[in-house]
């Protein structure tokens, strides 16, 4: 990135309130990092047994320049949701950046293995909890006339996934769509909405749920011969995040796969 860039990127983002849901690791804690590193005040949602890693990473950003904290939160609630953006916005004084990551696949499971419990489950986490940080996130930035927020979607939003996914590929489906919905909606009001939908990134996710089989199949497929880390994501999470950069961009859902998916 050019210095005059970087220099409007660090501008930009410094002392900016951010929440990053799901930031206990992945692309999520590649995000939060990458914040703090420029600056910003950085809540990281997580949940589960993370405490320890995130621990750690709110001292690499605090050591960088930025601050952070961490909250943790079962994101199947919504009223967890909610009160999650709300405790951000009181700890840090507002809100000015929400990046809905938080999401799981929660198991591969073919059709005729769905049954209603594991629909809500998924939908539950991928798709309804970004609606309700949306909407909660909604009268801080109405007060601040101003406001950003980044969804996390997926490849498989527009592929469909692989065999097992049919269910997080349509829950992603619907985080792109509600992306250039509020996009369209919230315009008026000085908030900006797009999302990242990133491709096949070696994370914890895919050492869940996926084989080292199927990765190494995968990558034989990608024009850049290599599957993404994490920090591939960072950036253009900083650029949608910038208003000196990206200040007329919205409703974009922007593809971040080396090349996996070309339409």
């Amino acid at each position: 990135m050019p210095r005059q860039q970087a220099d409007s990127l660090k501008a930009d983002l410094c002392g900016k309130v951010v929440l990053v849901t799901g930031g206990g690791s992945g692309i999520g804690a590649a995000i939060a990092e990458a914040f703090g590193a420029h600056g910003a005040k950085v809540g990281i949602h997580f949940h589960g047994s993370r405490e320890q890693a995130v621990a750690e990473r709110i001292k690499k950003i605090r050591s960088a320049g930025g601050d952070a904290f961490s909250l943790q939160a079962d994101f199947r609630s919504s009223q967890a949701v909610a009160e999650t953006v709300e405790k951000v916005a009181t700890h840090f004084g507002g809100l000015d950046i929400l990046i809905n990551n938080a999401g799981s696949m929660v198991g591969r499971r073919r059709l005729a293995e769905v049954d209603d419990d594991f629909i809500d489950q998924v939908f539950d986490l991928n798709a309804r909890s970004v609606a309700t940080a949306c909407r909660a996130s909604l009268p801080i930035f109405s007060q601040q006339k101003s406001g950003c927020i980044i969804n996390v979607s997926s490849i498989s939003a527009r592929t469909g996934g692989s065999p097992g996914s049919s269910i997080y590929s349509a829950s992603k489906a619907f985080v792109s769509t509600l992306t250039r919905s509020l996009a369209r909606e919230l315009a008026d009001q000085h908030i900006r909405v797009n999302a990242i939908s990133p491709g096949t990134i070696d994370t914890a996710f895919h050492e869940q749920f996926s084989s080292r089989e199927k990765l190494n199949k995968t990558q034989a497929t990608i024009p850049m011969q290599r599957l993404g880390v994490a920090q591939d994501c960072t950036g253009t999470a900083l650029y949608l995040a910038s208003n000196s950069l990206s200040g007329y961009v919205t409703g974009q859902v922007i593809e971040i796969n080396g090349g996996q998916l070309m339409a």
